[in-house]
């Protein structure tokens, strides 16, 4: 784990409320100087701590009416089925995201579709065909509230 200060974490919270603010603005919330706080950004993406600053979009202004959550049933537990399977669903332009979970499922993948013709598609063509796909259930999601920063935690506060 990267060793982070109280600047470093005032920063990164920042950073995660408002992607596009400028050295200037991060300076200001961390009381340094913009060219301080520039290096300190820069120090942070270069160990890995900061990995990209992303665009959020209105999932129905680009096509998806629905999202939905697939559970995947693996027929084996190797490294390469696994991996097969997680670089197969990261292909797929409907993949919002992937998680390798425990429990009954192996996989649990999120989906972005116009609609439930589109995820049976979905589902039948890109899930079921697999050889590694035992089994998989689907669940329609009413609704997605993505929390817009993650906990920053220190070696000491864990």
């Amino acid at each position: 784990m990267f060793p982070l200060d109280r600047t470093d974490r005032v920063l990164l919270h920042a950073l995660q409320a408002d992607g596009r603010a400028t050295v200037k603005e991060l300076g200001a919330a961390a009381g340094l100087s913009p060219s301080a706080a520039h290096e300190r950004v820069r120090r942070l993406q270069r160990a890995g701590v900061v990995t990209g600053v992303h665009a959020a979009l209105d999932p129905s202004a680009v096509g998806i009416g629905l999202q939905a959550l697939i559970q995947v049933q693996l027929t084996r537990h190797s490294r390469e089925t696994l991996a097969s399977f997680r670089e197969h669903a990261l292909s797929l332009p409907e993949t919002l995201a992937v998680a390798h979970v425990t429990g009954a499922m192996d996989f649990l993948v999120r989906v972005g579709v116009r609609d439930s013709d589109h995820l049976r598609d979905l589902a039948l063509d890109a899930f079921t065909t697999r050889p590694e796909v035992a089994r998989l259930e689907t669940a329609i999601v009413y609704e997605h509230v993505l929390a817009t920063h993650w906990p920053v935690v220190t070696r000491d506060e864990r």
